[in-house]
């Protein structure tokens, strides 16, 4: 057994590496984003949270629209074929500024059929902006990094851009009004500085080149991965929007209390898919046998399940630890125990038809996903039930949602050869 596992470690070096790069970081944006997230649950009201989660949510969904989802390109072009980052980097901007009319009509529309009489239109776009174009951009910065083989830096990126965050978070505890309305200005400052700092400091130098000839060929592929990154966030912000809808800003709130530590507990998670990611691109040999799949799927869900009754643990000995006001979400965390694990899984099957090539069966999936989403969380919420009640149906929820995306997407890496990258 020794043996065999010095040989596994040695095989999988590199990947162990990358990892542990990804996981230093993870680990210090966990404690910075633990920061933020008790500064501002505890300093806006319950209801205003809940506005601000559902408005980033949204701005999370609508920032997929950038380039129309050139960021795929690049992301493959850095991490098969270097020499041509500037060339693409180049597509990249091209496709920004053609996105741009798009996102703002898309952004004006949805705060007229969610937002309107309960957010104020600058409020809403700023914290839009925050997200679609400054978050993005450090995003995207990362995802390069990470495609070259800097995985430290995009770690470092991350953590850097986390506290930036946090730090706006702490100057608007102690020198603001508490109103949502000023935080949105203090977001979008330092998700401005952010993408400053990524862009100026962390994106590998390159000559721009314009070739429009090589943007052709991947624009197909570039689309359908925009169209799929759209929905995969649609599915998974789409509870945060549907739950103000039924349930009014309060009820929003405690849920985007109870959400946003469930994905603080898969930081670790979503660093590993990445590796996993990578080397899939280069070779899909390791989804060949049943055994390995399924000790994939027993890593994440057990990763997944465990950082979240250790959360769930700390704050029921501690329940005034993250704050007054999460003091009142603090007890559901339990009754969403399974939650993570399925959540991450869905995303962990995403990856899965991205890396080996599958772009558009992929958005079919997620498509299919996010209307299952829809109509289960309309039910659970239709039901009027007490809190404690329909914060524990939502675990059959997710399993519903994780048994539909296992079945589709291993279906697909059977039924599918994979294509050339």
């Amino acid at each position: 057994m020794i043996a065999r596992l010095k040989n596994l470690m040695s095989t999988y070096k590199d990947l162990i590496r990358a990892y542990l790069s990804m996981i230093g970081g993870s680990v210090g944006r966990l404690v910075i984003s633990l920061v933020y997230f008790i500064a501002i649950a505890n300093t806006l009201s319950i209801s205003d949270f809940g506005l601000f989660a559902t408005a980033s949510a949204c701005g999370i969904m609508l920032s997929r629209l950038m380039a129309f989802g050139f960021v795929s390109p690049l992301y493959r072009i850095a991490t098969v074929k270097t020499r041509l980052l500037g060339v693409y980097t180049a597509g990249f901007l091209g496709g920004l500024v053609l996105s741009a009319p798009v996102i703002v009509l898309a952004a004006w529309a949805t705060h007229w059929l969610i937002f309107s009489g309960e957010m104020a239109m600058m409020t809403f776009a700023s914290i839009i902006l925050a997200e679609v174009l400054c978050w993005r951009i450090m995003e995207i910065v990362v995802i390069v990094s990470n495609g070259i083989n800097r995985f430290g830096s995009g770690a470092i990126l991350v953590v850097i851009a986390t506290a930036i965050k946090t730090l706006a978070a702490l100057a608007f505890v102690g020198f603001a009004d508490a109103s949502l309305a000023t935080w949105s200005w203090y977001y979008l400052a330092a998700n401005g500085i952010t993408a400053v700092v990524a862009v100026g400091f962390f994106y590998p130098r390159v000559r721009l080149r314009w070739k429009p000839a090589l943007y052709l060929r991947r624009w197909a592929d570039a689309v359908s991965v925009a169209g799929a990154e759209m929905l995969f966030y649609v599915q998974s912000e789409l509870d945060k929007v549907l739950v103000l809808a039924l349930g009014g800003p309060e009820t929003a709130g405690i849920y985007a209390m109870i959400m946003r530590l469930v994905d603080l507990t898969a930081l670790p998670v979503r660093a590993f898919l990445t590796v996993l990611t990578q080397r899939l691109m280069r070779t899909s040999k390791m989804l060949d046998e049943l055994k390995n799949r399924i000790l994939l799927e027993g890593a994440v869900t057990a990763v997944s399940t465990a950082g979240l009754l250790g959360m769930a643990g700390v704050l029921w000995i501690f329940p005034n630890s993250l704050g007054k006001n999460v003091a009142e979400a603090a007890p559901l965390l339990i009754f969403v125990a399974l939650v993570p694990a399925f959540r991450n899984l869905i995303e962990y099957h995403s990856e899965l038809l991205y890396a080996t090539g599958r772009t558009v069966v992929r958005m079919l999936v997620l498509a299919s996903l996010g209307g299952m989403k829809a109509l289960l969380l309309a039910y659970v919420l239709g039901l009027n039930v007490d809190v404690v009640i329909w914060v524990g149906m939502l675990n059959a929820a997710f399993f519903v949602l994780y048994l539909q995306s296992a079945l589709l997407t291993y279906r697909a890496l059977r039924s599918i050869k994979k294509r050339p990258i």
